[in-house]
This record gives C-alpha cells, sequence and structure tokens, in this order.
C-alpha cells in the first residue's frame, strides 16, 4: 500500500514514522533530505498487508523530488504541528499540490502533530476538523512523542484504501496501480500496497 508523507519541514512526520515502525521516539531528528523510506506489515481484514511508508522532504527546494512520489500513491498523510500556526496556514497549498499530481481517489488523513504540547497550542483542534471536513479529508491528531493516534492514524489510512480496493476504486490488475505492486511485490498473490509518506507526510 502506498502512502506518503506532505506537509512543512520540522512538524514531525519522520518521528511520526519512526514511532509506527519502530515503537520508538527520537527527541533529536535531522531534517529529512531527498526521501527516506520505512514498512510495517499491517492486518485488515484478515489478511497481512505490507504499508509501506515515504517520507519526503519538507523543504521547499525538494518540492519537485516530493511530487515525483505523489503518482504513486494510494494514500497520503498531509501532517501541521499543532504548535506552529504557520504550518496550518501552508495545509491548502500542500493539500491542492498532491491533489494536483496524484491519484482523484487517493486517501489523504490530516494530521495534527504535537498532541502533547496542549500548552504551546496555536491551532485549535476544531480548526483542524473544519479543514478536513472542508476538503474531504479523515482528521486526527497524534503525538509522535506519546504515541497518542500514531497507529490509529496509519491503520485507519491503511483500512480507508483497503475499502477502495474492494469497491473497485483501485484496480489492483492495472499495471498503473500505485507503486507498481505487480511487479515489485507480488501483487497478484498477496495484497501488498504502499504507503507514501510526504511531509508524506505533507
Amino acid at each position: 500500500m502506498d502512502c506518503f508523507f506532505a506537509c512543512v519541514a520540522g512538524v514531525g512526520k519522520s518521528c511520526l514514522l519512526l514511532q509506527f515502525t519502530d515503537k520508538r521516539f527520537q527527541p533529536v531528528h535531522d531534517l529529512t533530505i531527498g526521501v527516506e523510506f520505512g514498512a510495517r506489515m499491517i492486518t485488515i481484514d484478515g489478511k497481512q498487508v505490507k504499508l509501506q511508508i515515504w517520507d519526503t522532504a519538507g523543504q521547499e527546494s525538494f518540492r519537485s523530488i516530493t511530487r515525483s512520489y505523489y503518482r504513486g500513491a494510494a494514500g497520503a498523510l498531509l501532517v501541521y504541528d499543532i504548535t506552529r500556526r504557520d504550518t496550518f496556514n501552508h495545509l491548502t497549498t500542500w493539500l491542492e499540490d498532491a491533489r494536483q499530481h496524484s491519484s482523484s481517489n487517493m486517501v489523504i488523513m490530516l494530521i495534527g502533530n504535537k498532541s502533547d504540547l496542549e500548552s504551546r497550542r496555536d491551532v485549535k483542534k476544531e480548526e483542524g476538523e473544519a479543514f478536513a471536513r472542508e476538503h474531504g479529508l479523515v482528521f486526527m491528531e497524534t503525538s509522535a512523542k506519546t504515541a497518542a493516534n500514531v497507529e490509529e492514524a496509519f491503520i485507519n489510512t491503511a483500512k480507508e484504501i483497503y475499502q477502495k480496493i474492494q469497491e473497485g476504486v483501485f484496480d489492483i490488475s492495472n499495471e498503473n496501480f500505485p507503486g507498481f505492486l505487480q511487479q515489485l511485490v507480488g501483487l497478484k498473490q498477496n495484497f501488498h500496497h504502499w504507503c507514501d509518506y510526504s511531509c508524506g507526510m505533507f
């Protein structure tokens, strides 16, 4: 299952990925340069699914690289930092960019990260919920530090993608299915999907 992060740099997307794949928090993390990768096996509807996540750089200088990963993604996590209003204000730009360069059926989860820093909150939860409703996104607040809702954010995104596969929205027999999974992970025999984190988390 392909999923990516899309977002401004410094919102904690790499920490979210590390928490999901390795169950640990790294307080000091270098900014992502180019693209990093993570994967984990999960169970959906009794089936083993390989969720592969692309963590793409949030700096403006890497936007052209980030866009190249949008086309192969079945899902995306659009992330902002609840303590930094500027990261929330940039959501529209990242969302438009992702939708312009990806499948119209791509599942997008909006994540307000760093929920553990409630005393420094600069973006109300209601604002995130309103943005998600307006743009047809799934919404959740998370904390990479405490692991709050991290598991749920990734699993729920994967479940949304899986549901679209069951409904025939994504054609897994098509060679253009996200990630070219047939060749890469033997999708004809197994449900393996990719999740590109371009942020992509955003």
